[in-house]
């Protein structure tokens, strides 16, 4: 392997040139959360199009199962993802993840569904999640490490550009929601309408693929010596700095995906109408999209550590009531109210989550840590969390399981940036 620059790290590039970096390490999670939202929010009508079984609830559980089951190779897509920006570079893991990206979104495009081709459907539907959480499972990693690497003052501000691309896809795929649930009838939603919204992810890989491959190298990693054995060095001498980043994961999974499952849980749980959930999201994301880069931006200036406790004991507190109030007066403006409120508290954690993470790991094994922990604390506590909802409220039959959900998950990464603080540090 050719020798990388001694060049300092440096952040002499001009403004234009960072926002294409911006927008290169975003657009891959953009296109990843776009089309995740999208399986979420049209849950209700792929379980009939692809899982047809008899009952609502079988239905609904195989196709969250499905959705669950794809987080299962996410750590091993973050270990050969991440142990290749690890070792050759951010820029050609990046260049990687989204051509496989672009694949599993095509699969979910154009596949029959289960009354056209019978088995196979569901099976192909299987085949894109699994391709798609193999692709990503790198993505968060290599795209936060890039962005990092470029600054050496304004990492937060970069990072959480991260969660503001999650908030752009979850204001498209909400505005798609609505509008599809508004404009289309029924027949024509089932038939062809669900299918839009993937196409349009589908467009979007080929301009990401075209900016990732016009950009340099991130300075900071081209002036170290890159390791030979990334995952063994983790793995062998920083496990420990592993498990605490797993940990601070948790809180953004979970209250990622409780808010996801709000549209399911309007519909299922309280009767509302399907645009009701919709609307409620868009406007979350677009608290998402505009929070992120101002909290990013606040903790490089008064560190990470102290601004995400604050948020994990604001949801601890406040879940409880916000659900109990929801269960008790559905309507349009609670449920606005609560996932705007959820969105607002999700965006001061997770806009200065990424920075945090990058910060726990040196350059060499950086890619690869980021990746890994990422990809194991989401499958666990977020990427199963609409099966265990679905399931539990069915088991128990109380509305206000996503409260208790967020509670214990908040609670879980107060002490594990107790810990952060206590032994690495990181203010």
């Amino acid at each position: 392997m050719t020798a990388h620059t001694t060049t300092a790290p440096h952040d002499g590039h001009s403004t234009s040139y960072m926002v294409k970096v911006i927008a290169a390490a975003s657009i891959g999670n953009a296109l990843e959360w776009f089309d995740l939202l999208i399986y979420g929010y049209f849950a209700v009508t792929l379980s009939k199009l692809f899982f047809p079984a008899g009952s609502d609830f079988v239905e609904l559980m195989l196709t969250f199962g499905t959705f669950a089951v794809a987080y299962l190779v996410r750590p091993l897509g973050a270990i050969v993802v991440g142990v290749y920006a690890d070792r050759h570079g951010r820029k050609a893991a990046l260049m990687l993840s989204i051509l496989l990206m672009m694949i599993g979104t095509a699969i979910m495009t154009f596949v029959p569904t289960y009354a056209s081709i019978g088995v196979a459907a569901p099976i192909a539907v299987l085949i894109a999640r699994l391709l798609q959480g193999f692709s990503v499972g790198g993505e968060f990693g290599s795209a936060t490490a890039f962005m990092v690497e470029h600054s050496a003052t304004r990492k937060g501000f970069l990072a959480s550009w991260q969660w503001s691309s999650q908030g752009v896809a979850a204001v498209l795929a909400s505005a798609f929601g609505v509008f599809l649930f508004s404009a289309l009838s029924e027949q024509q939603l089932t038939s062809w309408g669900w299918r839009l919204p993937f196409l349009f992810g589908l467009l979007i890989g080929p301009i990401g693929l075209y900016i990732r491959a016009h950009l340099e190298e991130a300075p900071e990693f081209a002036a170290v010596q890159p390791s030979e054995t990334p995952l063994r060095d983790l793995i062998g001498r920083h496990w420990g700095r592993m498990l605490l980043s797993i940990g601070v994961v948790i809180l953004s999974t979970s209250s990622n995906y409780v808010i996801l499952y709000m549209p399911t849980y309007g519909i299922k749980e309280l009767g509302l109408p399907q645009s009701v959930g919709f609307t409620a999201t868009l406007m979350g994301a677009i608290i998402l999209t505009v929070v992120s880069p101002l909290v990013g931006h606040l903790s490089d200036k008064v560190g990470r550590t102290m601004i995400m406790m604050l948020m994990c004991v604001l949801f601890a507190l406040t879940a409880y009531p916000a659900f109990a109030g929801l269960v008790s007066y559905p309507s349009l403006f609670s449920i606005v109210l609560i996932v705007g409120w959820m969105s607002l508290l999700k965006a001061g954690y997770s806009g200065v989550l990424p920075s945090l993470m990058a910060e726990i790991f040196p350059i060499q094994t950086r890619a690869s840590g980021l990746s890994l922990s990422y990809n194991i604390g989401v499958p666990l506590f977020g990427g199963a969390a609409p099966l265990y909802m679905t399931a539990l409220i069915q088991l128990t039959g109380s509305n206000l399981v996503p409260s208790f959900y967020l509670i214990v998950t908040a609670l879980l990464s107060l002490i594990v940036l107790v810990l952060i603080r206590a032994y690495l540090r990181l203010r």
